[in-house]
């Protein structure tokens, strides 16, 4: 048994939150990040069922209507929602609502666009 904590414990662990008189901010460790993206998923649109070898994934939901998938579990994210996927970890998201929905996504490790297996994919991806 290892004492080094897990993926998710060790990044949660170094994000602060600031509460200040207009309200507050949280700041995510970005050392090892190698990727930051704002993903916009279009209503009725889902992104491929997938996993990475080489980066695990932390997602912040910043609209309503987003479906995720990570692992076996399935639910609706809450805007604000933070969520963890482990590198080989099976995951996707899908707008069920009507309007674009977008959610705050930083690779942890190092990935490129390249690092993606599709499992599942309706656009025909391989």
């Amino acid at each position: 048994m290892s004492d080094k904590p897990d993926p998710e414990t060790a990044f949660r662990a170094r994000v602060v939150e600031d509460v200040r008189p207009w309200g507050k901010f949280r700041r995510f460790p970005h050392e090892g990040a190698s990727g930051v993206k704002i993903v916009t998923v279009e209503p009725g649109g889902r992104l491929s069922l997938q996993f990475h070898e080489r980066r695990d994934e932390f997602w912040v939901a910043l609209d309503p209507g987003l479906e995720v998938t990570v692992g076996e579990r399935v639910w609706t994210a809450a805007p604000n929602e933070e969520i963890f996927i482990p590198r080989r970890t099976r995951h996707r998201a899908r707008n069920i609502g009507a309007k674009p929905a977008r959610f705050f996504e930083i690779w942890i490790g190092d990935s490129a666009e390249t690092d993606i297996v599709r499992l599942s994919d309706d656009y025909d991806r391989k």
